[in-house]
């Protein structure tokens, strides 16, 4: 095994044992690919490109983590090595393809080859997330960050803030409901994706297989490209999940306190 797979664990948790009862995860957090991989074939710029992770989305996942005084469970390694937001069966959990760009380094895996990549990234990430998910005294809430690229296949993307769900509406409704009243985003139910996309799977796996509330959140890039748009983005979700947090009944520790 290559060194700095050993080094560097399929996931980081932040916050753990925060005061509030939510969880935020943010399965694309990273471009991380070992020097093993060989970038995939690829060239640094599409390595480091929206192909690879989603950018803003640590960043922005780690300013709320502690504005909302919650634990963040996020990936250290690309998505493109494997996609945590995706189960082993899915053939785009190792994607031969990111919109236009061929990946060589996922051509004709094998069952073997795929089945590896799951037991270094996927099951330690998800053992991550439930670890995490059974340490909290009461159910929390989980919420998961993505971000999403301004122009996909040509196309300009006008919505700012996605607001997705899967068979649990509640959250996701309030949440639209208060960015609608509070918010001067342009902000969409089920934009740009939706669970028929196949992009709700942790929030399947993680919450609503447990009877918990949850909601998925996709904030347009360029909203979150630099550290000040991160901090600001992340007060604005703040702001919106602790309002709709309150018309659900529950009420997150005050800030500051």
């Amino acid at each position: 095994m290559d060194e700095s797979l050993e080094e560097v664990p399929a996931a980081r948790i932040t916050n753990q044992g925060a005061e509030n009862p939510v969880m935020l995860v943010c399965e694309h957090a990273s471009p991380f690919i070992p020097a093993a991989y060989d970038r995939l074939g690829l060239t640094q710029e599409e390595a480091l490109s929206h192909i690879a992770w989603d950018p803003g989305a640590l960043k922005t996942s780690l300013a709320l983590s502690e504005l909302l005084k919650a634990p963040l469970v996020s990936s250290n390694y690309s998505r493109l090595l494997y996609d945590c937001n995706r189960p082993p069966e899915a053939p785009d959990s190792t994607p031969e393809k990111s919109e236009t760009i061929t990946v060589p380094g996922n051509q004709n895996l094998t069952a073997r080859q795929r089945e590896e990549r799951a037991n270094m990234f996927y099951y330690p990430f998800c053992d991550a997330v439930s670890n995490v998910r059974n340490s909290f005294a009461i159910p929390p809430v989980v919420i998961t960050i993505h971000s999403f690229t301004p122009i996909y296949f040509g196309e300009k993307r006008q919505v700012e803030l996605g607001i997705l769900h899967d068979e649990d509406v509640e959250l996701a409704h309030a949440l639209l409901a208060e960015g609608e009243k509070r918010s001067s985003l342009d902000v969409r139910l089920n934009e740009p994706y939706q669970a028929s996309d196949g992009v709700t799977h942790t929030l399947q796996k993680q919450a609503t297989a447990f009877g918990l509330k949850n909601v998925m959140l996709e904030i347009r890039n360029d909203l979150v490209s630099n550290d000040e748009k991160c901090q600001k983005m992340a007060e604005k979700l703040d702001t919106l999940i602790r309002a709709a947090l309150s018309h659900l009944d529950i009420n997150l520790q005050v800030k500051g306190a």
